[in-house]
């Protein structure tokens, strides 16, 4: 099998199975219990905590655990806009948004919520004078990702950051899904920021939502103590446990982690110019994601041609909705190359072996097909 699908999900590091597994045989009580059982769960939990808050350079108390980033991004918009409704119900994000993102602020658009899109230049980045003449009195949130999951494309966080915080009553937010575990990252930069272990080689199931200490926001879920008041429910200990696990493990050897994943991608590149194909991801995007666009071919019908050699890429995002990438069109303003796009994600485990399996089959492919 060779699986270039890693920006979907990722598969689970064995050392992290092995953690959340004894997590699940030695911790049984509810760490919100009193009792010895209880104190003994909670304690493991603020050890995990404080190791995810030493690594990402925050603190324990900014981290709000989450079912994953589809939970975590529906907390940050909402939280924001239902807290601070009475200053604004003006909202600013992009087109290149995950449909985590896109979901909640048509949800709350029906509530009477006004979004503005910002305009993309033609490598894919905001226009940065557009968002400073966008942002009103009344802009409570801008939501813009750190990198688009379908190409790559990144975005200039520090310079949106300087913008936003010359407006003290609107707050940041940035969906860092496609970004934790595959660059490093300040989260300094930004009031609230999602992602999910499933990214980065954890489980499936558990997320963060990091939010500014001193940020008050509405939660998502109410009732029941838990690790935070913004996020109820009983803490998932093995979960917790493993996605602490999961971030360490990641961010070991990170720089040769990160030198092959960009030598991969590199090589994909080189590769890709012996098919008939339009490459859709600048240079400057983001190492683990190669877009790319089929000429005459469905996308559907490619992937399944694919799998039947064992090779399993994407076409657009796995929770994206509708027939085509609203990413791919928002850059190209072709619907045939938006509609006919597939995902290429690589890791540090993908080799020059697996990508030249890749072309072989994809080149034969396309030709079998355009006869």
């Amino acid at each position: 099998m060779i699986y270039l699908d890693y920006s979907a999900t990722t598969p689970v590091n064995k050392e992290v199975i092995e953690s959340y597994s004894k997590a699940c045989e030695r911790f049984i009580g509810n760490p919100n219990s009193l009792h010895r059982l209880g104190t003994e769960a909670k304690e493991v939990i603020d050890a995990s905590t404080k190791q995810i808050a030493d690594i990402l350079n925050i603190k324990p108390t900014e981290i709000i655990y989450t079912s994953g980033a589809s939970e975590s991004n529906n907390t940050a918009i909402k939280g924001i806009a239902f807290k601070y409704a009475n200053r604004g119900k003006h909202i600013i994000s992009t087109e290149l948004e995950h449909s985590s993102i896109v979901g909640p602020l048509n949800y709350l658009m029906n509530l009477g919520y006004e979004i503005d899109f910002v305009s993309l230049k033609e490598n894919g980045e905001i226009d940065l004078e557009e968002l400073e003449n966008l942002i009103r009195d009344d802009t409570i949130l801008v939501s813009i990702s750190s990198v688009n999951s379908e190409i790559g494309i990144k975005q200039p966080i520090a310079k949106i950051s300087e913008i936003v915080r010359r407006h003290p009553k609107c707050f940041f937010h940035s969906d860092m899904t496609q970004s934790v575990g595959k660059e490093n990252i300040d989260l300094s930069l930004v009031d609230l920021a999602s992602f999910s272990a499933q990214k980065f080689f954890g489980m499936k199931g558990v997320g963060i939502l990091y939010k500014r200490e001193n940020l008050n926001i509405e939660p998502l879920i109410h009732g029941g103590k838990s690790t935070t008041i913004y996020r109820s429910g009983t803490p998932a200990l093995p979960l917790i446990v493993s996605i602490s696990k999961a971030l360490r493990l990641v961010y070991e050897n990170f720089q040769d982690k990160y030198k092959h994943v960009e030598e991969m991608n590199k090589y994909l590149r080189e590769q890709m110019k012996k098919v008939d194909i339009f490459i859709n991801s600048p240079d400057h995007a983001i190492p683990h994601i190669l877009n790319f666009s089929l000429k005459g071919i469905k996308a559907e019908t490619m992937l399944h041609a694919l799998e039947e050699d064992d090779i399993f890429i994407s076409t657009q995002t796995a929770c994206s909705v509708g027939d085509y990438s609203r990413a791919v069109y928002a850059i190209t303003k072709d619907k045939d190359r938006a509609s006919s796009s597939m995902r290429v994600s690589l890791s540090y485990l993908t080799t020059k072996e697996e990508i030249d399996k890749f072309i072989s089959s994809l080149d034969k492919h396309i030709k079998e097909l355009t006869k």
